[in-house]
């Protein structure tokens, strides 16, 4: 494994910055864009550009980093990967379709069109994994099934050690989803051991809040989200009302998360109404089912 100690991978979001991770990999974000990570490669032929700017969403919002990497670079920005379709993530991507190749999941296609999302639609997409040659660099993103979003990838740069894992990781202590709307919760516990168990990964990057992280953050969200699911399921199975439930399901075993108490109700809350679409009572009618607000 490879040793990034030469990278000041500290950073200051308090103002829209670059700073370089790795070797090859360098991340971009923060100001107003309330600390949204995003990745880019630039290598001999060109630039591979992941996620936008996010917030605030405007149609010129990535205008700043254009201008920067062609004030830096003489090559074009290339391709422009779109981790998922949430607009925190990708709004203002669309400043780079006079040169870039948009690249994303089969299923962003769908949500980017629904909802008017600041973001070009991908012209590449692919279905489990695909390979960016560039440059003598290769960036591969991999989609392992629905997690936070049925669309959402990881993208890896093995030769660096860098994993960017949006919306799946955040810095130690934090967790990653105040609830869990448009999540698969059953897959997104499998595809937290297998981002675990990956080669070549010495460094995650989250997409949001710019402290980078490791592999062991994957496993400690994945143990939080099955003994989360299990507690619910349970107190469900014996008959219990989602306010019920609420008063009797702690976590305080995990207070190592310095968020935990202010996600504990929605965290509840949505994994109730997950589970509600996941399970047939005994009971005719089944329970009434409380919508996350």
């Amino acid at each position: 494994q490879q040793s990034f100690s030469q990278f000041d991978t500290s950073w200051d979001n308090s103002e829209p910055g670059i700073n370089q991770i790795s070797e090859h990999v360098y991340r971009w974000g923060g100001g107003a864009m309330g600390g949204i990570n995003g990745l880019f490669v630039p290598t001999s032929e060109g630039i591979v550009v992941i996620d936008g700017p996010g917030t605030p969403c405007e149609p010129d919002s990535g205008q700043w980093f254009k201008d920067e990497l062609e004030r830096r670079y003489e090559v074009p920005v290339r391709y422009i990967v779109l981790s998922h379709d949430h607009q925190s993530h990708i709004c203002g991507t669309t400043v780079f379709a006079d040169t870039a190749v948009s690249i994303g999941h089969k299923k962003i296609r769908s949500h980017l069109i629904r909802e008017g999302r600041i973001a070009p639609v991908p012209t590449v997409t692919f279905e489990e994994s695909l390979d960016i040659d560039l440059g003598g660099v290769k960036v591969v993103l991999h989609y392992f099934g629905p997690t936070h979003s049925d669309n959402l990838i990881v993208i890896h740069i093995p030769q660096d050690g860098v994993l960017f894992a949006p919306d799946l990781a955040r810095p130690a202590g934090q967790l990653p989803n105040p609830d869990f709307r448009d999540m698969d919760v059953d897959s997104t516990i499998e595809v937290l051991g297998i981002l675990a168990r990956m080669d070549d990964v010495d460094i995650v990057v989250p997409g949001h809040n710019s402290p980078l992280s490791t592999q062991d953050y994957f496993r400690g969200y994945r143990e939080y989200l099955a003994t989360l699911r299990e507690r619910v399921l349970t107190h469900m199975v014996e008959g219990r009302s989602l306010e019920e439930i609420l008063g009797l399901v702690t976590m305080d075993d995990f207070g190592e998360y310095t968020n935990l108490e202010q996600y504990h109700e929605p965290n509840v809350t949505s994994m109730y109404d997950y589970l509600y679409r996941y399970r047939e009572p005994n009971s005719p009618g089944g329970m009434p089912i409380r919508v996350p607000q």
